[in-house]
């Protein structure tokens, strides 16, 4: 595993809005000024008397429309709708990312059963704080050490995608099954295709202890940056998943000076070349 102790930065126990801070401050401000517009409304309202029932209904018409779209957009996030459920497409790893350890065994359960069904032949782990732990448990489930790596330096979904490609791809891994909850899925899909990989997305369910309020909680969040996503590639076009962080360059770059010394140990195992179908490495 690419280990924690290499990364020498702060953390704090729960990087709730990472993600969303990463998002370019024209996003922001694009979106502060959606809701700044809505208010504004009422202002005209108040300011033009004459024309007030054309502009109060006006108004009224579009605060039902903002309202109407977002809780559209609250339900296709939560329930992870109209996601691609192509699970023939041959896989060359699964990824699991990280959400708490409330989550990890439904997480868990789920990569282990499909490593089992022989939907791809390794497991990767991403996510700092809990990639350690949820290797053991795999290891637990009886698979196979050799198959299971992970990097625990990630602290967003953004670096999830960017930390498993710095170490997946050198080994000619491009298509993947992702597991994460249903909520996450749609913007961790985005973000890991923008880091080149072909995404099988593949929803666990979130955990029984975590209540309704919770789960909504989640659900918005998760809607938010969304938002955010579309609105970076509409105004901005780049990738949302880009790091423009100088600081985390270095780590990348040792990212994959790992990958490179992985793929060598494995390429040593007899037979790892013929479990692995459709694989393309340069080592």
């Amino acid at each position: 595993m690419f280990d924690t102790t290499l990364c020498d930065r702060q953390l704090t126990e729960y990087s709730l809005f990472t993600d969303w801070v990463s998002f370019e401050l024209v996003n922001i401000t694009l979106i502060a000024g959606l809701i700044l517009a809505v208010f504004g409304l009422g202002f005209l309202v108040n300011k033009r008397r004459r024309k007030w029932r054309i502009i109060k209904s006006k108004a009224f018409l579009s605060l039902i429309g903002l309202t109407s779209t977002f809780l559209l957009l609250f339900v296709f996030v939560g329930k992870g709708l109209a996601l691609p459920t192509d699970y023939s497409t041959e896989a060359q790893a699964i990824v699991i990312l990280g959400r708490g350890p409330s989550q990890w065994e439904n997480r868990i359960d789920l990569a282990a059963e499909l490593w089992q069904a022989k939907k791809a032949p390794e497991i990767f782990v991403s996510g700092r704080t809990e990639a350690g732990e949820m290797i053991q448990l795999l290891a637990e489930k009886g698979i196979p050490s050799r198959v299971i790596d992970g990097e625990n330096c990630s602290i967003s979904t953004s670096e999830n995608a960017a930390f498993t490609a710095a170490i997946l791809k050198p080994q000619g891994i491009e298509r993947i099954i992702l597991i994460t909850d249903a909520p996450h899925m749609w913007r961790s899909l985005f973000l890991f295709g923008d880091n080149g990989f072909t995404v099988i997305p593949h929803p666990s369910k979130l955990s029984n202890k975590w209540n309704l309020y919770k789960k909504a909680v989640l659900t918005l969040r998760e809607s938010i940056y969304l938002v955010g996503y579309g609105l970076n590639k509409l105004f901005y076009r780049q990738p949302s998943a880009k790091i423009n962080n100088p600081n985390l360059e270095n780590l990348l770059q040792q990212a994959e000076e790992y990958s490179k010394t992985r793929e060598r140990e494995m390429l040593e195992i007899p037979g790892f070349l013929e479990a692995q179908p459709g694989r393309d490495t340069a080592l």
